[in-house]
Order: structure tokens, then C-alpha cells, then sequence
């Protein structure tokens, strides 16, 4: 059974950028008799806005996506990165870290694919006496790559590239790279296509995935969308809300934007026509534009 999923964050309201990655991860496991989960990724609740949730969740309904299962919250699943990270703890695999960013900048002689790599002070040393720790997984001096569905063979020298990471933070609460990790193997999810923003993390996860026995899924990240700047269409770029009317031409702008249906879309009269349409139609393929 193909088990796919989107997974928002509720920092505010479905975007154009949102439509696009929902309704790629929709119709490649729909397409397939698969099932298709919602998840709410509310593990950094500093961030959540209220309502935001709800919001999502009724967008979603109004575009015609129908999930399998209940929502899952990983708001309400602290116990189970709890376990996750007690056994890579029992393994010897994550240990305390009371540095901060400052501190690891002025340390660090390394350089990775998002900034100074950590040079594994608390590893080596004591940590602060009285300090709030985080907890980081020790990565090694691996080369760990996977084959994305759309674009090829991707790879990190884990040591060279990300280095030991956080997985829970210093203020307790878990990192989206470990909560995203156990959701994904408790709810057997076998696919996950997610926007192209998310690549970097893949290995990481993947690490995790290794490191606690779980499997892996097959993953494909896909083109995002930009707005006129240059920049990926966010809440930080001020991407605008989903509208809630003229759904079939919202979504329709969505399907054109995949290069994963044939152009042009035609027009349909009601929406489960136009849903039926992409099911039929959906093929996940090599990008033809660059990221």
C-alpha cells in the first residue's frame, strides 16, 4: 500500500506554494489506490498561530482533498520523540550540548551546506553546569546519498556537510528533523513528495531513519514556486492566502504549474471532474526545470 502525506506547518493560512506541494503529494498517491495523510506540524509551538490549524484544514476541504485517517498533531506526540530520542541516548548516538549559536560560530572551522558545523565542543568536554541542553545526533564521516524520483542521485559527507545536529532543543522542545522522522515510520508513510526547499534535510533524516531502525521512504522534491523576486512563496515572503471562491481556476494554475500533467489543463465543469482528470493523468517524472 502507497502511503503518502502533507504535512503544513499552522503558521498561518495556505498559500499558492502550499496548494502546489499538497496537490503534487495528493495525486502521486491517489494516482496510485494509495492513501494520502494529513499531519499538522505544530512540534515548534512558538510558531503556531492560533487558528491557523482549523484554517488550514477547512482550505483543504474546500479544494476537494479528502485525507485517510484522523489528523495527526505533533503537538500531541511529544512522548513518542521522547522514546526516539532516549533509545539514539541508550545507543550512544546523541548526546548534551550547552553551546551557543555564538559560541559555535566562533569555534567552528568548518563550513556546511547551512553554516558553521558544530566541532563537537560538548562531545568532547563537560557540558555547562546550570545551562539548558540541547541534545545532537553524532553523525561520521559518511558519504549517505538517496535517489530522489525527480532528481536523481543526491548526497552529503555527513561529517563535512551538516555534522552533529540538533534534534531536541536547548527550550525542550523536539526538532522538526527528528518529530518528522518518527511520524513518518509510525504512520508508515512509503512516499513523501515535498517541495524542493525540504532536499537538504533529506539525509538527515535519513541518518535518523538509520539510526533508530525505521525504513526509509522513497522521496521526490519538487519545483517551487517563486514570486517575483526570486523567492520562495511564503508566510515570510508575504505570500497572500488561498482564495476561497474560483477553486477550479486556482487549482487549475496549480496543475499547470506541475510539470507532472499535460498542458494545457482542460476546463471541466465541477470539481471531482478536474480532480478525476489529474488522478488519470498524473505522472511523476524528472523535472524539466531547474530547481
Amino acid at each position: 500500500m502507497v502511503v503518502g502525506r502533507f504535512a503544513p506547518s499552522p503558521t498561518g493560512p495556505l498559500h499558492f506554494g502550499s496548494l502546489v506541494a499538497a496537490v503534487a503529494s495528493y495525486c502521486d498517491a491517489k494516482s496510485q489506490g494509495g492513501q494520502w495523510l494529513l499531519r499538522i506540524e505544530d512540534v515548534d509551538t512558538t510558531r503556531r498561530v492560533d487558528g491557523a490549524g482549523a484554517d488550514i484544514i477547512h482550505t483543504l476541504q474546500h479544494y476537494g482533498f479528502v485525507w485517510d485517517g484522523e489528523i495527526v498533531y505533533q503537538s500531541e506526540r511529544s512522548e513518542h520523540y521522547e522514546q526516539a530520542l532516549t533509545q539514539l541516548r541508550k545507543q550512544a548516538l546523541a548526546y548534551p550540548c550547552t553551546c551557543s549559536r555564538k559560541e559555535i560560530a566562533d569555534s567552528s572551522t568548518q563550513v556546511g551546506i547551512e553554516g558553521a558545523i558544530y566541532p563537537g565542543t560538548c562531545l568532547h568536554h563537560p557540558v555547562k553546569a546550570n545551562t539548558p541542553a540541547a541534545w545532537r545526533l553524532k553523525t561520521t564521516a559518511i558519504n549517505l546519498g538517496f535517489k530522489d524520483r525527480i532528481l536523481g542521485w543526491q548526497q552529503h559527507a555527513m561529517a563535512a556537510d551538516i555534522g552533529d545536529f540538533v534534534i531536541k532543543r536547548a527550550d525542550g522542545l523536539f526538532s522538526y528533523q527528528l518529530a518528522v522522522v518518527v511520524d513518518d515510520a509510525l504512520q508508515g508513510v512509503t512516499q513523501v513528495v515535498r517541495g524542493a526547499d525540504l532536499l537538504q534535510s533529506t539525509t538527515r533524516q535519513i541518518h535518523l531513519q538509520q539510526c533508530l531502525g525505521y525504513l526509509t521512504p522513497d522521496y521526490a522534491h519538487i519545483p517551487l514556486v517563486l514570486n517575483a523576486q526570486g523567492q520562495k512563496l511564503s508566510k515570510q515572503t508575504l505570500a497572500t492566502a488561498l482564495p476561497l471562491d474560483n477553486l477550479k481556476d486556482t487549482l487549475t494554475q496549480a496543475f499547470n504549474f506541475l510539470p507532472y500533467l499535460p498542458k494545457p489543463v482542460p476546463r471541466f465543469s465541477s470539481l471531482p471532474a478536474l480532480w478525476q482528470w489529474a488522478m488519470t493523468h498524473w505522472q511523476l517524472s524528472p523535472a524539466a526545470h531547474p530547481l
